[in-house]
Parts: structure tokens; sequence; C-alpha cells
């Protein structure tokens, strides 16, 4: 396979401590780009009660098995982290440390090293070390107090806003912005990507229409959060739902001639009358079934489109012309995005058994191979192993910045 086949982030290597959420994500997305991504899987598994075989988040990774708590766990994680770019770790602070793996000991063996901690509440700060999960996170930045119907209890966004919009994608930014500043200079740094920062960074746009009395500060009552009867969803009658977005003139224009509710047409900036508008255009959508509404809107500018499950989304006919999903390994899941004219990302592999790669690894970025995972290499393996010959092109050799 060509270099550019195994797109925009191959030569960089990865190492990535196991754990669950935005972690494991964020290595899968640099994995998907390309990255060599080493998973350091825990003795056990991570304890998430899916088979490791349908773990499409450790997909294009590989995997070894280290017990950070064993005498010489540490020690193998630290070779790893000698000859890697990036190591990604989702500890509690202070837990890295404890383990022998925290930045002092890598920068040790690897100043350009970049580090990236991915948690909920940051590196600091009253809450630091308390447990949470996404909701936990989103909940105090104000973001999921913007999500549901007024009158209602906030609607909990899966975990997709807080651990992977506010957690992976911020620690990727990151990550890369980071190697971007160690390549030019030769020096690593740490990444606190904490999900409390990322989401409220997400509501940036409207932290600013607040400011200028332009939104509410309640649920429900504006132009993006469902108060505005031109950007909803909509149930149909059989039971199906219809997502509008028809918020410029000319979109609602057609969408209302297209709902037959021309006379509606002079009422659309009267903000008096928008419970009459949602109550009307709801009446109107219960008359016909999803498929009906869906060709009645198909090839207009109307902004409409059918709420579809998740099984039901591979087989949208954009999506699977434009092969957002594939399916690899006996696993249809989502396509790597984005997307390279000149080094197009692809799924290369399933998802890492645990362990599995240990050999390989141990070869490929010439680091000892402890089959037991209880005895260290001798000392004079390691103080005097060879710089590794098959460094990829692009990837500078250690000596340049030791």
């Amino acid at each position: 396979m060509s270099t550019a086949a195994q797109g925009p982030l191959h030569g960089v290597r990865v190492v990535e401590l196991a754990g669950i959420g935005p972690g494991p994500f964020a290595a899968m997305l640099l994995a998907d780009l390309g990255a060599d991504v080493v998973r350091v899987d825990r003795p056990g598994g991570p304890g998430l009660g899916i088979d490791p075989a349908h773990d499409v988040t450790n997909r294009n990774k590989r995997s070894v098995v280290v017990d950070l708590k064993s005498p010489y766990g540490a020690a193998r994680v630290l070779d790893l982290a000698e000859r890697a770019d990036v190591l990604v770790e989702g500890y509690r602070p202070g837990v890295a440390e404890r383990l022998g793996v925290g930045p002092a000991e890598c920068h040790a063996r690897n100043p350009r090293l970049v580090y990236g901690r991915m948690t909920g509440w940051g590196q600091d700060g009253p809450l630091a070390e308390r447990a949470g999960h996404d909701v936990s996170y989103i909940a105090v930045t104000g973001a999921l107090g913007l999500i549901g119907r007024p009158g209602e209890p906030p609607a909990v966004p899966a975990n997709l806003l807080g651990d992977y919009a506010g957690g992976s994608l911020y620690l990727v930014v990151g990550v890369l912005a980071a190697l971007h500043h160690a390549r030019a200079t030769g020096t690593g740094q740490v990444v606190d990507a904490a999900i409390v920062d990322g989401t409220a960074h997400l509501s940036a746009m409207i932290h600013g229409m607040l400011s200028a009395g332009a939104w509410q500060d309640r649920r429900g009552a504006n132009l993006l959060d469902g108060g505005c009867p031109y950007y909803g969803t909509y149930e149909t009658a059989d039971g199906g739902h219809m997502a509008v977005g028809a918020l410029e003139d000319r979109f609602s224009e057609q969408f209302l001639r297209l709902l037959d509710l021309p006379d509606l047409l002079d009422a659309r900036g009267d903000l008096s009358r928008w419970d009459e508008l949602r109550t009307r255009i709801a009446d109107r959508f219960r008359t016909r079934t999803r498929a009906q509404w869906t060709a009645v809107f198909a090839g207009t500018d109307a902004c409409v489109a059918p709420v579809l499950s998740l099984r039901e989304a591979p087989h949208h006919p954009h999506l699977a012309a434009r092969g957002t999903f594939t399916e690899h390994a006996g696993l249809t899941q989502p396509a790597p995005a984005p997307r390279f004219s000149a080094t197009p990302a692809t799924v290369r592999t399933g998802p890492a058994l645990p362990g599995a790669d240990t050999e390989a690894v141990a070869r490929d970025w010439d680091v000892p191979a402890l089959a037991d995972g209880d005895r260290p290499a001798p000392a004079a393996d390691r103080a005097h192993r060879p710089d590794d010959d098959r460094t990829p092109p692009g990837r500078p050799s250690r000596k340049a910045h030791q």
C-alpha cells in the first residue's frame, strides 16, 4: 500500500493508554488518518461489556497488553513513548504520574513527545479529581440546558456533544497543533483537553447572540433550538419524524408551498404567531407518512429531511452514493472523515484485539518484547538499542533532537 493510500498522518506513531469514551475515539481518528496507533490494553480489558471484535473505536490500531501495576509495566510503556510522536491518556489527574508514565517520565525519555491528556473536568480546578460522565460535563457548561422542549427536562444528546465533540475532537486539534510545533522546534508539550472546556468553546456563537440580545437564555425560544417553527422536528402519520431547517425566506416559502400552507407565508416574520405556525405545520405533517413527505420534498431547497435511525442511515441514497458508511470485517460503520484529495483515509484493519499485536509492535517499533509482561529486557539492550532503520518518510530521526 502506498504512503498516500494510508492517510496524511502516515509515519506518525501514537501510544494510546487504554480507556473508555473520548480517548479511544480521538486515537481512532488519528489512526483513521494514517497514524500507527498502538493501544496499550490492560489485562482483562476496559470493562465496557462489548465484544472487542465489535469495538469500532479500536479500528486501524494495534494492541499490546501491559499491566501498568506490575513492577515493569511502566518501563514497557516508556519504551514505547521513547519511540512515539504522541501519547494519549485519559486517567484522572495524577494517576499517570503514580503509575510512572506521566509527562515528566515520558519527556525524560523523549523530549519531543506530544503528551495528550483527556479528562472531563481538566487537570486542575475544584472538580478535577471527581468522577463524571458526558452528561455531567455538558450540564455545567450550559450546553445541556439548551437542548429540549420548554417545560420538559433537557434532552440528553447521547454522548456525542461532550465526549466526542467537546472532548475527542478538541484533543485531536490540540495534539496536531502541538505535533506541528514539536516538529518545528524539537520540543514536545502537554495538551490538557477537558470536555468542559471544549463544550463551552462550542457555544461561542450562542454566547455572542446572547450578549447581543438575539438569544433568550431558555429552551425552545430561539432560532436554532426548536423555538422557531421553521427549524425543528415534526411527527408524521406513521410515527416517524421530519426535520425542518427552512430558515431563510426563499427556503421557507418553498417549504410552506409544498406543505400546502400558502396562507402562512405572510406570518413568517411575526414572532407572535410562532405558536400558531407550529401547530398548523404539525397538524399538516401528521396527515402523511414519513416516506410520503420525503417524496414531497425530494429534489427541493425546502431544507426538509427524514429523521432516520442508526440502521437506516447507511441506506440513505446520498450517504450511500458518497460512501459515508462502509463495511469492514463484517461491521457496518462510519467511514473515516474528513476526506483528502492526495492522502485518502481508509479503514485498513478491524478492531484491534487486546494483545494481538505484541510481537509485531516490538519488531516495528524496535522495543523489547516481553512475552510474559513481567520481565524487563536486559539493561544493556535498552541502553544500546539503535535508532529504528524503518523510520517512515517524513519522520525525523530521534538523533536530530537529542
